[in-house]
């Protein structure tokens, strides 16, 4: 992308997103995520229907009738962005790559994090560790973030989660709450993910293409591996070859929403040419669900 498309993109996406996370997003994203803790506010007198448990006794011995203390919840959070950059995120067949539905992704909850003011982070990765951001808050951070993910040129072409969520590991001892952004199409990450998973709240994203999930009936076509450079060439006439495409897609689809489900993490689908904004929307409610149910 040249640096004049790559700025009217990125302003593109500003206005957007900005309008967005205030329209639609404000009070979802909140809600969605919990602070690092429960920090003391104050002691006050007790009132009828106030816990028991949160008695300070010391202060009620020494006043001679009941005080209580009051908390709350501190909301300052840790987000980092974990972006799959690898070749075959630049392929989309709605005028939009997989690779800008991550960046535009990423610039809603990042702007959603700044409002909240929460710090930010990214990490850009293919088969091998392409760049790191450590977190910051504001927004003129958020913009860069969303620059790098948008116009950044990767020297790798292949996918290495596993040796992404190592990287993390290392790299943030803080909990954070983590977008794990990829199409998945590489393998051995559900044990590093899970081990992970204990230590951070992960969100798995899945991007996808229409494309990638049925093929259309426009005779012989050629399909190329982005990330490894093999083709092939495919009759789509025949509704068996379609029928089996579709099918095999399909497992692949399962089998992360399996994979992931086993383990306790959460996990957004995103399709190319979609309103994510809405889709995000239903996962924040669907998340502060859980929360209430959980306590």
């Amino acid at each position: 992308m040249l640096p004049k498309e790559l700025a009217k993109k990125v302003r593109y996406i500003q206005i957007y997103t900005s309008r967005t996370v205030n329209d639609v997003l404000a009070g979802e994203y909140q809600s969605a995520f919990r602070g690092s803790g429960m920090e003391f506010d104050e002691v006050r007198e007790y009132q009828p229907g106030d816990e028991v448990r949160s008695i300070d006794w010391n202060v009620t011995a020494r006043q001679g009738h009941p005080y209580v203390k009051r908390f709350h919840e501190e909301r300052e959070l840790t987000v980092m962005f974990a972006v799959d950059l690898s070749a075959s995120g630049r392929f989309g067949s709605t005028g939009q790559f997989k690779n800008e539905l991550a960046a535009e992704l990423c610039a809603l909850l990042a702007f959603s994090a700044v409002k909240s003011n929460d710090k930010v982070g990214l990490l850009l990765f293919t088969d091998r560790i392409e760049r790191f951001i450590p977190p910051q808050k504001g927004s003129t951070h958020a913009m860069r973030l969303i620059r790098e993910v948008l116009g950044f040129q990767p020297h790798g072409s292949g996918t290495d989660i596993p040796g992404a969520l190592d990287y993390l590991a290392r790299v943030i001892r803080r909990h954070c709450v983590l977008f794990l952004i990829s199409d998945f199409q590489g393998d051995g990450f559900a044990k590093p993910l899970h081990a992970l998973s204990r230590l951070h709240d992960i969100i798995a994203v899945s991007v996808a293409d229409q494309r990638e999930l049925a093929l259309p009936d426009v005779g012989l076509i050629e399909l190329e591996d982005l990330e490894t450079g093999e083709s092939v060439v495919v009759d789509t006439g025949s509704r068996h070859v379609r029928d089996s495409y579709a099918a095999l897609a399909q497992k692949h689809v399962t089998a992360l929403r399996d994979t992931f489900r086993s383990m306790g993490v959460d996990q957004l689908e995103l399709t190319t040419g979609e309103d994510y904004a809405k889709r995000l929307v239903r996962f924040f409610r669907h998340r502060e669900r859980k929360r209430t149910q959980h306590g």
